[in-house]
């Protein structure tokens, strides 16, 4: 009796190419979210450098109590310049101080902005930080996070 053999050929070579395949989808997989990983690690530290940089200028502002309502307005676009680490300054100056200080900090902030305003009751003021959290180059500052044109804030409000 005779015995027919055949061999299959090329199987393995099938199986390899559809285990390399497996492999490559899940590699993607894996970069993908390290790379999601890292963006939302980065937003996580603006997040907190902008509660950080809040709660410095609310400090500075409860510090400088006599000069509450001088703060109302600062605004970081606005150029301000003064010293009084090397000297004494009249309250006055302190809020001056207060502004430049708060100004170069935000460079760690991409986009930063901050801004002091009037509270609706008389007694009490809004630090506002602002940045550009997507990195998308937006400029608004109506803090709305459904307008892609608007920056992400952070508020904190302080009374005298």
């Amino acid at each position: 009796m005779l015995r027919h053999t055949t061999y299959q050929r090329g199987l393995t070579l099938v199986e390899a190419m559809i285990a390399l395949l497996v492999i490559s989808v899940g590699l993607l997989g894996i970069a993908s979210l390290q790379l999601t990983a890292m963006n939302q690690n980065a937003s996580s530290l603006n997040h907190s450098q902008a509660v950080w940089y809040a709660y410095e200028m609310s400090d500075r502002i409860r510090a400088n109590i006599t000069s509450f309502n001088t703060y109302d307005g600062i605004d970081t676009n606005t150029g301000y310049s003064g010293d009084c680490t090397s000297s004494a300054c009249t309250p006055a100056q302190m809020v001056t101080a207060d502004a430049a200080d708060w100004a170069t900090m935000l460079g760690n902030l991409p986009g930063g902005r901050c801004t002091v305003a009037l509270a609706n009751a008389a007694d009490g003021l809004i630090v506002t930080v602002m940045w550009d959290d997507d990195g998308t180059g937006a400029t608004g500052t109506g803090c709305d996070p459904a307008n892609t044109n608007d920056l992400t804030c952070y508020r904190v409000a302080v009374t005298q």
